[in-house]
């Protein structure tokens, strides 16, 4: 019988849940790192018991955490990252140029062949990688020079959120970047594009066509049609159909167009959920109900999923990273909020139940499909 764990980092510690095929009963083992900010928990692909952490503090800086047991057990590996060469500046809030200084490991992308090789998005934002297993991290220094003195923090920090690797062809990668944009390399990053034509930021930039500096929160994909590209954005869903080099808008009647995540179902590529919330200033969901959106057309047709779902005075958010899907034939959906429930649906989101209440806030949400 398969199983399934879902890895969850939250403000103060990470935790690990577990359950059968059935999905019904869980294990929570945690909090590991308790105390520390865990802004993202990944496993490899190619070894589901290697498990990476990116464990951050004020206080206490950056650690890179590695599991070599299903999260049993932890040891720190390397955590210096450093800019390559001179690291020159990028935009400031009011305009200026402000230096590049690392301030955490936003996200941790382990390759799908090798469980030794590993992506991390970082802010400032740029792109490492490590070969050894996270001992020594090297920066991809071509995507920063993609016009990197124009890109500027968001409300969030300027942070490397989402890394999509193709699964057809892992020389191409895609990142997106809050407040620069989406990017793509052909060529395992040596040579880096902004993947932004067709977006619109009508508020957020003084071009609403410029090729850099748009707010991206999200993107997804589906690994059997890695051409197919959804993104949440700073207002709007949209899609590209042709790998980033045109996106139209998709958000059709949702109540908001103003979320974070954005996952795809494991079987259906033109199934995907958002969860929409009031506004910019406004994080939490509209009318105080907590709704999942569902499209199954690929966009613009929408349905709330609400049953297990509180559906007043509710005011929770639910984070970029906070949302994945498992592979099982009953595709399950998984969402953390920053109100501490992590929500599961075994049943591609009919139905939802929480497998924990009262967590700290959830920053990421990861799930494994074990055998």
């Amino acid at each position: 019988m398969s199983s399934v764990r879902v890895l969850v980092g939250t403000r103060k510690g990470a935790f690990i849940l577990t359950s059968n095929e059935e999905r019904k009963q869980w294990e929570v083992s945690g909090p590991h790192f308790a105390g520390w900010e865990i802004y993202h928990l990944k496993g490899s692909p190619a070894n589901p018991n290697r498990l990476y952490a990116a464990q951050s503090t004020g206080w206490f800086g950056q650690l890179i955490q590695r599991s070599d047991d299903g999260g049993q057990t932890w040891e720190p590996v390397g955590n210096e990252f450093v800019y390559d060469g001179v690291p020159g500046t990028h935009q400031w809030y009011d305009g200026t140029q402000h230096p590049w200084e690392f301030k955490r490991v936003w996200l941790l992308e382990p390759a799908p062949d090798d469980p030794d090789t590993v992506y991390a998005g970082v802010e400032d934002a740029a792109l490492f990688r490590t070969n050894d297993g996270g001992k020594s991290w090297h920066e991809l220094p071509a995507l920063r020079a993609t016009k990197g003195e124009l890109w500027a923090p968001g409300a969030g920090g300027m942070c490397l959120h989402t890394i999509l690797i193709d699964p057809n062809d892992k020389e191409r990668i895609f990142v997106a970047i809050s407040a620069a944009g989406a990017f793509r390399t052909e060529d395992g990053g040596q040579t880096w594009r902004p993947a932004t034509n067709g977006l619109k930021a009508n508020w957020e930039l003084p071009d609403p066509d410029a090729e850099v500096g748009h707010c991206v929160h999200s993107i997804a994909m589906h690994p059997a049609r890695p051409n197919v590209l959804f993104m949440q954005k700073h207002w709007d869903v949209m899609r590209s159909d042709d790998a980033g080099d045109n996106w139209y808008e998709i958000s059709g009647n949702l109540p908001s167009d103003f979320g974070f995540p954005i996952v795809v179902h494991s079987h259906e590529p033109d199934t995907i959920y958002v969860v929409p919330i009031k506004s910019d200033s406004e994080h939490y969901p509209p009318d105080g109900k907590l709704r999942v959106y569902r499209s199954r057309s690929g966009g613009n047709e929408w349905e709330a999923l609400t049953e297990g779902l509180p559906q007043s005075d509710c005011y929770v958010n639910v984070l970029r990273d906070a949302m994945a899907v498992d592979t099982l034939d009953s595709c399950g959906v998984y969402f953390g909020t920053t109100g501490g429930q992590v929500y599961a649906s075994a049943d591609s989101g009919d139905t939802w139940a929480p497998i924990v209440r009262d967590l700290p806030a959830v920053l990421s949400v990861e799930v494994q499909t074990l055998p």
